[in-house]
């Protein structure tokens, strides 16, 4: 069993980079735990990504964010974490799941599973849950929702060349694809449960997707839902009844949860109306005494609440409560 830490933040995203950063600046013995690579969501993003938001918005850890745009590239994003993670030399396990957090308040085991070897064993005294939210896909619960043909994440547009393709979904992420697959070469079809796109679609994107459906290069089925997708078909329920499309492939960007089973294990409690986990507003720290929540995961299912533009802000408020806490314990800081 390795040395009892200080902090132990689980997920290696921007936002956990930046509560890892706060803590080793207060001399804290700090150490993340990634199941997959440094910013995991952002390496999975598409490639050819660009932000919504600008670059000193996504910067952590007082580190400029040098961009060729204003609106940065995933590229530029993923370059800029590495170099933020270099300079302040974060201790970072990656490709290491956590299987469970047991004990209590200043004794805090943490079970993971490295991808090569045996199960191990963390202690700490305070544990930092910054998960995201991107890993889980809201699923429609439909048959053939399984099919190898059906994805919950977009990637790049060429292999649907003049190939049939069903975008699901209203918002940001479902109009940039649906766009992506147009402009090369696809025959798509956007389909939404509500009667008009989302209001969050960004204000330079609406007017494009609003205009490539209203000339016909995007079909729209607006008020409809998928009930069955088939090797060669979906079903669509619309307003006017079933039809029965041609399909080649399905894009079901329906958007993503937190791993609320995962918080649940660990004993925070889960609004069953907004799913919100409990939480202090002030200090971040959840129903569980030394267990502090960070990022998107404090929004429940309203994801689009929180980004990394105020996620980042996070762990200073869960590090101000910690160092408090921890500077009654003497054993602190020592590893």
């Amino acid at each position: 069993m390795s040395p009892t830490l200080d902090v132990l933040v689980v997920g290696g995203g921007p936002t956990g980079l930046a509560c890892a950063i706060e803590a080793l600046r207060a001399g804290l013995a700090t150490l993340v735990i990634e199941k997959g690579c440094l910013v995991n969501s952002l390496f999975n993003y598409p490639p050819g990504m660009t932000f919504f938001t600008t670059r000193e918005r996504l910067e952590i850890g007082d580190i400029p964010f040098s961009s060729v745009n204003l609106k940065p590239t995933r590229t530029e994003a993923l370059e800029y974490y590495r170099r933020v993670a270099e300079h302040y030399r974060v201790p970072i396990r990656y490709h290491e799941r956590v299987l469970a957090v047991r004990g209590a308040d200043g004794n805090f085991e943490i079970e993971t599973q490295p991808a090569t070897g045996r199960p191990l064993v963390h202690k700490a005294r305070k544990v930092i849950l910054a998960t995201g939210y991107y890993d889980i896909p809201n699923r429609m619960g439909i048959p053939g929702e399984d099919l190898p043909k059906v994805s919950h994440y977009y990637g790049e547009a060429h292999a649907f060349f003049q190939r049939k393709v069903a975008v699901i979904g209203g918002a940001n992420s479902a109009a940039i694809a649906a766009l992506d697959l147009f402009r090369h070469g696809a025959e798509v079809t956007l389909i939404h449960r509500e009667p008009e796109l989302s209001r969050h679609i960004k204000y330079w994107i609406r007017p494009d997707i609003e205009n490539r459906i209203k000339e016909g290069s995007i079909r729209a089925l607006y008020s409809s839902a998928v009930k069955e997708i088939a090797p060669q078909w979906i079903c669509v329920e619309t307003p006017n009844g079933k039809v029965q499309l041609e399909n080649d492939f399905v894009f079901a960007l329906t958007g993503y949860h937190p791993d609320f089973t995962f918080l649940e294990s660990v004993g925070v409690q889960i609004d069953p109306k907004t799913s919100r986990p409990q939480s202090n507003p002030k200090t971040l720290e959840s129903n569980v005494p030394g267990v502090y929540l960070a990022g998107v995961i404090l929004s429940g299912r309203h994801t689009n609440e929180i980004f990394i533009e105020n996620g980042r802000f996070h762990g200073q408020q869960i590090i101000a409560d910690v160092k408090k806490r921890l500077a009654k314990d003497p054993g602190a800081g020592e590893c």
